[in-house]
């Protein structure tokens, strides 16, 4: 939790859920490391197609997804909880979403990810990924009822729930901390323990989210949990776009630069950060050169963002120099 609060940029966050219908669970039980893999890959892919529409966003999101498998009976119900903040980069520069309340149309979403899940998932099932054992085996005897139950998918809309911004990085933190770590039931939901029997508290969703007890055998309650446990080695938290772990620390470092320049911070690794703290700070936030690693740039101005294809002026760019705390001449635009 402290490092993912070390990486929040000053802007409001979207929390986005994607769900598969009830009749893709038995396929998700007996084949989960390929079914959830599916599931990461066509919720990212989705993102990522609608944030570099030009029309939408025109640029690299950055999100962290989340996996869920149950509901609140403890039942599985495969999801996916995504936080991302609202815009991207664009090449070096960050691009804010028009409207900070609205990320990208929940229908288009839905039937984007609708997409692209039943075709990866139509492909696991002819290569052999995923594999139809148990009750499943009906539709390898009957491929007929398997091309008619995807038939019949591809006419059910998905659900992929688009809820309100966060109120701000102090929010994300707290969702971070209440989800990420979870299992599938909390101590403070138990009620009670026979020798038989356990009771538990859950939100009944589909009642208006009344609150109400369910008490389930024991041999009933340790089945349910165990639908949960991953395979061993499957990673449950995932990051995507300029978040992924063999980008993130340098375009983070943009996001930052874009998104607030007074605050800009220097790397953990940055060899100037111990010649700054001994020479005391500068006026303003500077940065090493990646190419001459001696100079350092400053921050001199925010260029407006052209439209794509638009020609920009040399009256709209300007060159500086600004000198450098460490000696040396640095230029910055």
């Amino acid at each position: 939790m402290e490092d993912r609060t070390k990486e929040l940029l000053p802007v409001p966050y979207f929390h986005v859920v994607f769900t598969v219908p009830r009749q893709l669970n038995p396929f998700a039980l007996r084949n989960k490391e390929a079914f959830y893999n599916i599931l990461f890959a066509a919720a990212s892919q989705t993102i990522r197609d609608l944030a570099r529409d030009e029309k939408r966003l025109g640029a690299e999101s950055g999100s962290i997804m989340v996996l869920h498998s149950w509901g609140q009976n403890l039942m599985d119900h495969p999801h996916l909880h995504v936080i991302m903040p609202a815009g991207g980069l664009d090449d070096d520069r960050w691009v804010p979403c028009r409207n900070p309340k609205f990320l990208f149309p929940v229908k288009v979403m839905s039937v984007l990810f609708k997409g692209k899940f039943l075709d990866a998932f139509k492909k696991a099932i002819t290569d052999g990924e995923i594999q139809l054992h148990g009750i499943l085996g009906e539709f390898a005897e009957k491929p007929a009822k398997l091309k008619s139950l995807i038939t019949g998918l591809y006419r059910t809309p998905w659900v992929v729930y688009a809820k309100p911004p966060f109120g701000g990085p102090a929010a994300v933190v707290k969702y971070l901390g209440r989800y990420t770590h979870r299992i599938a039931i909390s101590n403070s939901r138990l009620i009670s323990l026979t020798t038989t029997h356990v009771s538990f508290q859950w939100k009944h969703y589909a009642d208006n989210g009344k609150s109400k007890i369910m008490a389930l055998t024991i041999e009933e309650f340790i089945r349910r949990f165990l639908l949960h446990v991953l395979p061993p080695g499957f990673v449950r938290i995932r990051y995507y776009g300029f978040l992924a772990n063999c980008t993130r620390a340098v375009k983070l470092q943009l996001c930052r630069d874009q998104t607030d320049p007074a605050k800009a911070i220097l790397g953990p690794d940055d060899p100037t950060q111990a010649e700054e703290e001994e020479l005391g700070p500068v006026k303003e936030p500077s940065r090493l050169c990646p190419v001459c690693h001696k100079g350092h740039f400053a921050w001199f101005m925010d260029l407006p963002r052209p439209h794509r294809g638009a020609a920009i002026s040399t009256a709209d760019l300007r060159l500086t120099r600004a000198p450098d705390p460490g000696g040396g001449i640095a230029n910055a635009a």
